[in-house]
């Protein structure tokens, strides 16, 4: 069912996709608002019993206080927050996109080392180029996030049906379907060419805060 919530959920998606990168600070406080919502969701079944208040409130507080907690923390801190993003995003390229193709022919214990050394080659790479080359990372970083969440292959229901069996399975996504790829693809030109067309300077002199942090040229960071 399509609700008001999810609507918003795809919303967010489309805005993370198309101009994430373009204004910085809000794509980054807006990716740790989500996160931390997200974190407060699966969190609030298991305060369920040790909280006397009812379910549907306390799912409520726990997506606006995770999703506070979240966007200030990635307010405070927005280069830690990057490497955060470009890190998480590794880390889920390197298990779900280059390490089944090392460990397709591989069983037990050697399959399952060669994932989470996929994993963890993933992350670091994130978190580098998070570091050397910023403009890059949020472009992709928030392409990818926003095409998960516009294309619903990430909906709130996966959130809850996590929260209940306590898995990470049902946020888990094949990264090959077409309109997961077709939005991420789109997205991520369409912030690259704002960068290259100069609206990036437009949109930064509207946008009240924005001045703070926007990522620059990834040259000019990298030296």
């Amino acid at each position: 069912m399509f609700t008001p919530l999810n609507a918003g959920v795809v919303v967010a998606g489309l805005l993370l996709a198309f101009v994430g990168a373009a204004v910085s600070v809000y794509a980054v406080s807006l990716t740790g608002f989500l996160i931390g919502a997200g974190a407060g969701y699966l969190a609030a079944p298991n305060l369920a019993g040790l909280i006397a208040v009812d379910g549907l409130v306390l799912s409520t507080a726990g997506v606006l206080l995770g999703g506070a907690i979240g966007g200030f923390l990635a307010y405070a801190g927005l280069s830690f927050a990057v490497l955060a993003i470009g890190g998480v995003v590794g880390g889920f390229a390197g298990r779900f996109a280059v390490g089944p193709l090392y460990a397709a022919d591989a069983a037990g214990i050697e399959g399952t080392a060669l994932l989470v050394g996929a994993t963890l080659a993933g992350v670091a790479v994130g978190a580098l180029f998070g570091f050397v080359l910023t403009r890059t990372t949020l472009v992709v970083s928030t392409a990818f996030i926003g095409a998960a969440l516009a294309s619903r292959s990430l909906t709130p229901g996966s959130f809850a049906t996590a929260a209940e069996e306590l898995t990470v399975e049902p946020l888990l996504f094949d990264p090959t379907a077409l309109p997961f790829l077709v939005l991420f693809v789109l997205g991520g030109l369409s912030q690259l060419g704002l960068f290259k067309f100069g609206y990036v300077t437009k949109l930064v002199g509207i946008l009240p805060g924005a001045r703070r942090w926007t990522a620059g040229d990834d040259e000019g960071a990298s030296s």
